[in-house]
Parts: C-alpha cells; sequence; structure tokens
C-alpha cells in the first residue's frame, strides 16, 4: 500500500511538472515560432495538397479547413448508398497570447454529402485519428517559422 502511494505521488509531481511548462517553450508538432497566420495558411495549403487535400470551408484567422474523399474502406465503414463520405480535417490556429508564436492542432470529422447546402452532415470523429496529422504539423511549422508578424 505504501508503494502504490510512493508511486502515485511520484507520477502526480512528474506530471505537475509538465502542466507548468509554458505553451510558448513546449514546442511539440504544432508550435510555430515568430509567424503569423497568413504564413500558416500558405504553408498549410501547401502541405495537405501534397497529401490530396483540397481547401474547404474556413474561418481564418482561426482556423481553416481541407477536404479529402474518403478511400473504398472509409466509404465502406462511414457511407451509404448513392451518398460520398468525405474526410475534413480543421486546422485550428491559435496565437500565444503576446507573442508572435502559434499552436496547431487538428479536428477530424468525416462529411457525408460535402458541399452540398441542404445535405452536408458532418460528424466529428475520436481524438487519435488527429494524431496520424502530426509529420503534416510537422512540415506546416517547419515552412512557416521566423515569417515574422503581419
Amino acid at each position: 500500500m505504501k508503494f502504490l502511494s510512493f508511486v502515485t505521488l511520484t507520477c502526480c509531481f512528474l506530471l505537475g511538472g509538465c502542466l507548468t511548462t509554458p505553451v510558448a517553450k513546449s514546442g511539440g508538432a504544432g508550435a510555430v515560432p515568430n509567424t503569423n497566420a497568413f504564413a500558416i495558411m500558405n504553408a498549410a495549403q501547401s502541405v495537405f495538397a501534397e497529401y490530396g487535400y483540397t481547401p474547404g470551408p474556413s474561418n481564418f484567422p482561426e482556423s481553416i479547413s481541407f477536404n479529402k474523399p474518403a478511400g473504398s474502406f472509409g466509404e465502406l465503414m462511414y457511407g451509404s448508398y448513392g451518398v460520398s463520405t468525405t474526410v475534413r480535417v480543421k486546422l485550428l490556429m491559435v496565437q500565444l497570447p503576446g507573442t508572435n508564436n502559434y499552436q496547431l492542432s487538428t479536428r477530424v470529422s468525416r462529411v457525408s454529402d460535402a458541399g452540398e447546402a441542404g445535405f452536408e452532415d458532418s460528424q466529428k470523429m475520436l481524438g487519435m485519428w488527429s494524431a496520424q496529422f502530426k509529420p503534416l504539423l510537422q512540415k506546416i511549422s517547419a515552412q512557416a517559422a521566423n515569417a515574422g508578424p503581419i
């Protein structure tokens, strides 16, 4: 029992230390230093296009999104007769207060009848789907870093 308490207390201290690190200094796949929203948008459009994504509905400068038709497995899993399925990735851009640094993250949805007014139906997918976009976030960060403020 004492050992379990010790392990629990140690984990709390270690995790607590991680939570106190300022986001601007934490880096990570979605950290973009000394840049602006336009540089991130240009880099994102270039990187996502390399992977077959096209621009989707956006709320610039807070977010931009990209669409890609679901493959045959995606159609089998999520589609239905006569309904197309699209994967939509929303790239969220959050400027860190008092800096020219941005934190990027993604939200993934599957969309039925994408782009058809009144018929489009979007369902968020689990957070684990966002993890597959880490390499893309790293490329975007490398391309947009140090572009400076507008």
